[in-house]
């Protein structure tokens, strides 16, 4: 991660020192300048402990928020209650129904005349293996599409890996080709005969622990028993296939709980003159099990909480409804292939429409080096407002429109166009914890964190205040 970015500490005017939101009684004070407002609660993030304090709770109060086991219920709850403190409006838990896939035993040996054990984590979605266990050849591909390329039945009776490595980049965008081997790997390997499947870990790490991640399940039904491999154990493993071939006993044992329930959580800050316009503030509450989730997602969760907080603490609301959701069932996928189920659930609400502005924190706590607003805002005054606002946190204005925001804001923008804006952070060490027993509290800078409340402050009251309109050119189809 670049050193954190500092944020100058400006006094603050009595406009920020009222009652909280959720008080009764306000005080009658002139309608605030709007870039002066968003200045102001730029300027207050930079001693403001909420987004620590939220993060710091749940990891440590709850840990792993594995979606649709009792510890992701009780994180819902432990957040509801959390907000409700905080003095959010209209603060409630909605639940969906979800199939919850669980984690079991896991081991991988090598044998023969070179034996040794291989680290891994089953993918979710993957089904058992039998109960003694899996023994085959190792054959390595080294990108999805040469698996894909295997004719049919070539692979009958053996394990198909991947093994393409990931590239180290700011923006994240090496993930992407990596991780389509873990949706798509398990259903090519299987077409091709195999009687399982290994990943190289989606991560830029070269710790000795695995990167898990969703799995897909085509056509309704648990792909072949998959796992993703340590990066220092899928270098083993391609140095010993040099030498000879691989043979392994893979075992995998994990369940499919059909009727369990997951929930996404929703606060507001309710609109003052267009309560029905809501500006969605977004990320994901659940987390996978070998960490405690710290930078995915409940940094993400915190810095839209403590940015929200911030402008509920103003004299008075935004003219616009500033809702902060926090998506269940962001990390697993459903029978069918289809994932999101929290954010499909919340797209599909009678006022999902009315969402005029949308965006989702969901990429760890690294400061925000870039900010991208609709199309319609371009070359407005809104945008060369917004630009001088955030320019002191270190973060810049970019022109270009956004065209996605994080996948929970993905099923928004596909059933209802909803305008997506992206507050780009900065990723570069992002992937040596995501999805890793390495995910946890002390991989967040605080100094960090601040920084993105105060961005996210500015963004949320702009944008909710102002009244501008964002669907002024049509959305862009989602990117990611």
């Amino acid at each position: 991660m670049n050193t954190a970015l500092r944020l100058a500490v400006l006094p603050l005017l009595t406009v920020l020192l009222a009652t909280p939101v959720g008080a009764q009684t306000r005080r009658a004070t002139p309608e605030p300048d709007l870039e002066r407002t968003a200045a102001q609660l730029r300027d207050r993030a930079a001693t403001d402990a909420t987004a620590y304090e939220f993060v710091e709770g749940l990891t440590t109060e709850i840990g792993p928020r594995q979606a649709g086991t009792p510890a992701e219920r009780r994180a819902a709850e432990w957040a509801a209650a959390r907000m409700r403190r905080l003095g959010f409006d209209r603060v409630s838990i909605e639940e969906f129904p979800l199939a919850a896939w669980v984690r079991g035993e896991e081991e991988a040996v090598i044998l023969g005349a070179n034996p040794q054990r291989v680290e891994l984590d089953a993918l979710g979605g993957s089904s058992s293996t039998p109960p003694g266990g899996i023994e085959a050849e190792v054959v390595i591909f080294d990108t999805l599409e040469a698996l894909q390329a295997a004719p049919a039945g070539s692979l009958r009776g053996r394990i198909a890996m991947v093994n393409r490595r990931m590239t180290r980049t700011q923006t994240g965008q090496g993930y992407g080709p990596v991780s389509a081997g873990r949706s798509g790997g398990p259903r090519a390997a299987a077409q091709a005969g195999a009687v399982a499947f290994l990943l190289r870990s989606a991560g830029t790490d070269s710790h000795r622990f695995a990167h898990t991640g969703a799995t897909a399940y085509p056509e309704g039904r648990q792909p072949i028993p998959s796992a993703a491999v340590s990066n220092p154990d899928a270098d083993q493993i391609e140095r010993l296939a040099r030498r000879g071939p691989v043979r392994m006993r893979l075992v995998l044992n994990s369940t499919l709980q059909t009727a369990s329930r997951s929930q996404n959580v929703v606060a507001e800050i309710r609109g003052r003159e267009r309560p029905d316009e809501v500006v969605l503030l977004g990320c994901h509450l659940d987390s996978w099990d070998q960490g405690t989730g710290a930078i995915d997602d409940a940094a993400g969760c915190a810095i839209v909480t403590g940015a929200a907080k911030l402008i509920a603490d103003l004299p008075r609301n935004p003219r616009r409804t500033i809702r902060v959701v926090l998506f269940g069932a962001e990390e697993v996928s459903q029978p069918g292939g289809q994932g999101l189920s929290g954010a499909r659930f919340h797209a599909a609400r009678a006022d999902a429409p009315n969402i005029v502005l949308a965006a989702e924190s969901d990429f760890g706590a690294g400061p925000i080096y870039s900010v991208q607003l609709p199309a319609a805002a371009a070359g407005t005054e809104f945008a060369r407002a917004f630009s001088r606002v955030i320019l002191p946190t270190g973060a810049l204005f970019d022109a270009s429109p956004a065209t996605g925001s994080g996948p929970d804001i993905g099923p928004l923008i596909a059933a209802h166009r909803t305008p997506p804006a992206e507050l780009q952070q900065d990723g570069t060490d992002y992937f040596d914890f995501h999805h890793t027993p390495d995910d946890t509290l002390d991989k967040i800078k605080p100094e960090a964190l601040r920084q993105n409340v105060a961005v996210w402050a500015a963004f949320a009251w702009m944008a909710a205040e102002s009244g501008f309109d964002f669907r002024g050119a049509p959305a862009p189809t989602p990117t990611r």
